[in-house]
């Protein structure tokens, strides 16, 4: 079976360990964009999509619950998961309840975070294409099927 890449962006104040996870990312294959900022992703995001958002909690001026809300709003086929420490379970939980896909405590690991990707980018991969057929059952209606 041929491992298609992820585009991935990678949110999270701590700059070396956004140099560290996204090393590790690109040589399994995915594509890695950084941001340090909740205010980062949201402006990546506005330039390119990503499958998904790796996204961390704890964050300085916009924290991760406030990124999400913000991210889903404005890209809601975009998947994040959640970066959360021991702590802060809780934080996480409620990022589920505000649209996140899934989250994972720090620090974490790799191989976990590998299978959740790869699950993110299925899920947004299936949800596109239910809204191609139903656009394309919507065209049918409106032209009469020609």
């Amino acid at each position: 079976m041929v491992k298609m890449p992820v585009e991935v962006l990678l949110v999270d104040d701590e700059r070396d360990f956004v140099e560290m996870l996204s090393l590790r990312l690109e040589e399994e294959g995915h594509r890695v964009r950084p941001a340090y900022s909740g205010e980062e992703a949201l402006q990546a995001l506005a330039a390119a999509e990503s499958d998904a958002v790796i996204l961390d909690i704890k964050m300085p001026v916009m924290d991760g619950i406030t990124a999400l809300k913000l991210i889903k709003a404005k890209h809601p086929l975009v998947e994040v998961i959640l970066l959360t420490g021991h702590g802060t379970v809780e934080t996480a939980v409620e990022g589920l309840k505000a649209g996140a896909f899934d989250y994972i405590l720090k620090p974490a690991d790799f191989t976990e975070l590998l299978s959740k990707l790869a699950a993110a980018r299925r899920r947004k991969t299936e949800q596109e294409e239910r809204i191609r057929k139903a656009e394309a059952r919507a065209f049918v209606r409106r032209t009469g099927g020609v």
